[in-house]
């Protein structure tokens, strides 16, 4: 079993920034490739990015690419997604997801291979 924290969610003004963390306990960190999900009420839970077990890959959604940065500190067990240039539809409940196995980009952006999930943060941009 894995137990995954979200922390670092908030409500900032457009343009504005925030760093995302996923503190992760009960096996081994490293061996999971980790990925960062947002929903919005009403709507479909949406893949942001991921990253590989060594870091080396990540994978991010066209909307969010070269704002946000994926990184993880295997060494404390955590994830974090920075979040810069927030814009009022990054506004969501954002989810951080952990998968066992070899990272492939093909699957990292289905929710359906994710074996583990956090409680989610609200990120809020107001305009």
């Amino acid at each position: 079993q894995v137990r995954l924290v979200e922390s670092g969610g908030g409500l900032v003004q457009a343009g504005g920034s925030l760093r995302l963390s996923c503190a992760a306990s009960g096996r081994t960190f490293s061996n999971y490739a980790m990925g960062w999900f947002r929903q919005v009420p009403g709507k479909e839970r949406e893949f942001v990015a991921a990253i590989s077990q060594s870091g080396s890959s990540t994978l991010y959604v066209d909307s969010v690419k070269g704002r946000f940065t994926i990184s993880r500190d295997n060494a404390k067990n955590t994830m974090y997604l920075q979040v810069n240039s927030l814009k009022p539809e990054d506004t969501a409940v954002y989810y951080c997801a952990a998968r066992s196995g070899l990272y492939r980009s093909s699957e990292a952006r289905s929710q359906k291979s994710y074996d583990y999930w956090g409680q989610g943060t609200q990120v809020t941009a107001s305009s």
